[in-house]
């Protein structure tokens, strides 16, 4: 399987470690551009699980792709908890999402992510095995088994 989803977990598990270092000493702005920390609740311990992630910022809303779908641990945790915390660059908020498999709009959001960043998702897309640029039915194919994830800033607890 060509990529990055054959990646053994405790090797995925190390490449999250140097976004979260940047972040705690405070160059999170460095990698703010492309790269947010995720904290969602552990499904089965209950304890804070932080996830460095890609994310789109679309209509003021955050979108985070999952190329493991909903076998990703991270899914896995938000789907019994879709409550979670967003460090962004220098902000920190908590959020609410959903998690959308619909084809059809992963497809969109995928072409969005091409179109912002044709060198870095270009590079993913081919180390996925995709052509560049890719054919509306090889987006359609890569997308199944994807899920997005939409948060949205949980307003009322930004008052409290």
């Amino acid at each position: 399987m060509p990529g990055f989803t054959h990646l053994p977990k405790p090797v995925i598990k190390l490449i999250r470690y140097p976004p979260q270092f940047f972040y705690e000493i405070g160059l999170g702005s460095l990698l703010g551009k492309f790269v947010l920390l995720l904290t969602t609740i552990g499904r089965s311990t209950g304890k804070p699980r932080v996830t460095p992630l890609q994310y789109e910022e679309i209509d003021g809303k955050i979108y985070l792709g999952s190329s493991f779908g909903k076998k990703a641990d991270w899914v896995k945790n938000i789907l019994k908890n879709p409550k979670v915390g967003v460090h962004l660059k220098g902000t920190k908020f908590t959020g609410i999402v959903s998690v959308i498999d619909d084809s059809a709009k992963i497809v969109t959001f995928l072409k969005i992510r091409l179109e912002r960043h044709p060198k870095m998702i270009g590079r993913i897309l081919r180390a996925e095995g995709l052509s560049i640029p890719p054919s509306l039915e090889a987006l359609e194919s890569h997308a199944k088994g994807m899920v997005i994830v939409v948060i949205e800033p949980d307003l009322d607890d930004q008052k409290a």
